[in-house]
């Protein structure tokens, strides 16, 4: 089955603390990474998540923002760096394409985001994806 998803990421799981409805479940990625993603818990266990399983990580690239650095003081649990490789930007909306250790994203964002960020091939960022909007594929 093809999927419109492009950020895929393959991944080990390091933990899954599963409560009554959610669960959240730690996964190193490739590069080294770590992230957390919230699942429901009826998802994890069909899925048979344990420590040691191997899944990809999946984000729409509609949820994934950018910063040019860490930022603290949010709940934002996941900040992958990396750097663009590649800005394709209309006059509304713009991909970025960001390279990271082990793989790579794509960020759907506006295009005057883009400009206020100086963002071109070759900056520093950050991206930033809430645990809730990271699904999980077994591998």
């Amino acid at each position: 089955m093809g999927l419109s998803i492009r950020n895929q990421i393959a991944g080990t799981v390091t933990s899954v603390t599963a409560g009554e409805a959610m669960a959240s479940v730690k996964v190193r990625l490739e590069g080294g990474q770590d992230i957390t993603a919230a699942v429901t818990a009826e998802a994890a266990k069909e899925l048979g998540l344990a420590e040691g399983s191997a899944v990809k990580a999946l984000v729409k690239a509609t949820e994934v923002s950018l910063a040019t650095g860490a930022v603290s003081g949010v709940s934002i649990r996941n900040q992958i760096p990396g750097t663009v490789v590649d800005v394709a930007a209309g006059p509304a909306m713009a991909s970025v394409k960001v390279d990271v250790n082990g793989g790579g994203l794509t960020a759907a964002i506006t295009a005057d985001a883009v400009k206020e960020l100086g963002l071109a091939n070759g900056s520093s960022v950050v991206a930033l994806i809430k645990a809730t909007e990271i699904s999980l594929a077994s591998a």
